[in-house]
């Protein structure tokens, strides 16, 4: 009875729950919505671009908002990141009516400038959410609460992307960025709800550059965390096939705007299968080697994406990188939570979010670089492959990951 009680999941990581599901489902949405809307207003190369303009932003604040959020409310940067990205949300819902009849140019302009600033706002709002896991369930609840945690995140992402795809269908760019919006009050009314989770008492507070430095220096000396981000950060940058799923949808695939969603939610699908497992049934040991051979999988079958030309096997071939992407993040997340101090968790999840997070975004506009070098298909196949050599370069450079247990 009493691990039982250890175990148990307050009340208030409920609401986080809620407020990353509803969200995780705004963002992915709009994500979703925000590269078929480019992709038709102009070609891949410009989906490409919008993920750098999204990227660029995400890197130059990230690390002082990790040093803002270790030094001020958490809860307080996480609502108030919400509310920004629902304003964001819509002003491109107003950008695509109908009504103002903006030219393609003027519309890419407005849309590249709301993605720059939801940019700004991510490297504030995910570094909140993840440093707070720990500030809100007992230790020996956090492996259970990652678990709860992603499998949320790959739920509203699953979503966001299916429905991206149908409400652009059925209802109309606009209509589908106002039902992001509505999602995004959700998701603030929710964070408002949690407790509030002031700074971790410090006697003397360092100057900004000296706090942005020391957590640049923990993830330096420490070989675990380097290793697991630069293994990830390679791997995504040119793994991600994200930029190249509406070309490939419309033509290779020669499928519609529901389909195109459906095969943008597919790595998300499996990811999401094989967080449920290890929720069942959590890895007990050799987490590191099978990190390792998980994100090999998540390259090859990037390969299979590219040179398939039949819409089932292309969906399981995301879905089935999507498993492998999925066992990554549960064992990557754990060993952050677990190898990081309460005082520098901010400027941790701030690293984290250059590193990682952002990598999708400069990934975006690697595919959409590729792509016009290379052509669309061979694009993926080299980006796959080259996730397999990253995890070659990691074996050999950093040969503690793969003994690493917990």
């Amino acid at each position: 009875m009493a691990n039982k009680k250890q175990a148990a999941l307050p009340t208030e990581f409920w609401y986080f729950i809620g407020a990353k599901l509803s969200y995780t489902l705004g963002v992915r949405m709009i994500s979703t919505i925000v590269i078929y809307q480019v992709f038709h207003l102009a070609n891949t190369y410009m989906v490409g671009v919008a993920g750098l303009t999204e990227f660029l932003p995400a890197v130059l604040t990230a690390m002082y908002a990790g040093h803002y959020i270790d030094t001020h409310d958490k809860k307080k940067v996480l609502s108030t990141s919400y509310i920004f990205y629902l304003c964001c949300a819509v002003g491109l819902a107003l950008t695509s009516l109908p009504y103002f009849q903006l030219s393609n140019t003027a519309q890419i302009s407005c849309i590249l400038l709301v993605v720059f600033s939801t940019g700004i706002i991510r490297s504030f709002a995910s570094p909140a959410s993840n440093s707070m896991i720990a500030a809100i369930v007992p230790r020996d609840a956090l492996q259970k609460a990652i678990s709860f945690n992603s499998s949320s995140y790959l739920v509203a992402s699953i979503t966001g992307h299916a429905t991206g795809g149908l409400f652009i269908a059925l209802a109309g760019i606009s209509n589908a960025y106002f039902i992001s919006a509505a999602l995004l009050i959700i998701a603030s009314i929710c964070a408002i709800n949690i407790k509030a989770k002031p700074p971790v008492f410090v006697e003397k507070r360092e100057p900004v550059l000296t706090s942005i430095k020391q957590g640049f220096q923990f993830v330096y000396n420490n070989k675990t965390m380097l290793g697991v981000i630069s293994l990830d950060l390679f791997a995504v940058l040119f793994g991600g096939a994200v930029a190249f799923i509406p070309e490939i949808a419309e033509h290779v695939l020669h499928t519609n705007a529901i389909g195109y969603g459906f095969l943008n939610a597919a790595m998300d699908i499996g990811a999401l299968i094989s967080v449920l497992i290890l929720l069942v049934v959590p890895m007990q040991k050799k987490q590191g080697l099978k990190m390792l051979l998980a994100v090999a999988g998540f390259g090859i079958f990037i390969i299979v994406f590219g040179l398939s030309k039949v819409y089932w096997l292309s969906f399981a071939a995301l879905a089935l990188a999507g498993i492998c992407d999925g066992i990554s993040v549960v064992i990557r997340g754990t060993i952050a939570q677990l190898y990081t101090p309460d005082a520098l968790r901010g400027r941790v999840s701030s690293i984290n979010m250059i590193f990682i997070n952002s990598s999708n975004e400069l990934g975006q506009f690697e595919s959409g670089i590729t792509s016009k070098v290379m052509g669309t298909l061979p694009a993926v196949v080299f980006g796959g492959a080259m996730s397999v050599v990253v995890v070659i370069g990691t074996w050999l450079g950093f040969p503690h990951l793969k003994k690493i247990e917990y």
